[in-house]
């Protein structure tokens, strides 16, 4: 039986729920990075990075190749950088908002009762 769709893409968001897997997705935005560069720069135990790229490699978000002694990661699409972006762009926006609230919320005259009790 087909999995629907919702639970496919449940799944997929599910593997981006690792802040090292969001980190390695982003390093790996600007090319192809050994795993020496990846773990110098997420700055995680070493057995902790293989986890999270095994993950990343199950789900084909990256691929892997070696290079004689060393194996070198890539997104295995430009599709996964321009998710992480639209995420960016998404944060940005509701951050926007939390900060218009907040400086609303600070601007606003407080009632009589609150002021006479601060």
């Amino acid at each position: 039986m087909a999995v629907p769709l919702y639970q496919a893409k449940a799944e997929f968001f599910r593997t981006l729920g690792h802040p090292a897997r969001i980190r390695v997705l982003e390093l790996l935005q600007d090319g192809s990075r050994p795993v020496r560069e990846l773990l110098a720069s997420i700055e995680i135990e070493p057995s902790s990075l293989s986890q999270q790229l095994g993950v990343l490699r199950r789900s084909n978000l990256v691929t892997a190749t070696r290079e004689g002694n060393t194996v070198v990661y890539a997104l295995s699409t430009p599709d996964v950088a321009e998710l992480l972006w639209a995420a960016r762009r998404i944060l940005t926006e509701m951050i926007t908002d939390q900060g218009t609230l907040l400086a609303e919320l600070r601007s606003a005259d407080l009632p009589d009762a609150v002021e006479k009790t601060a």
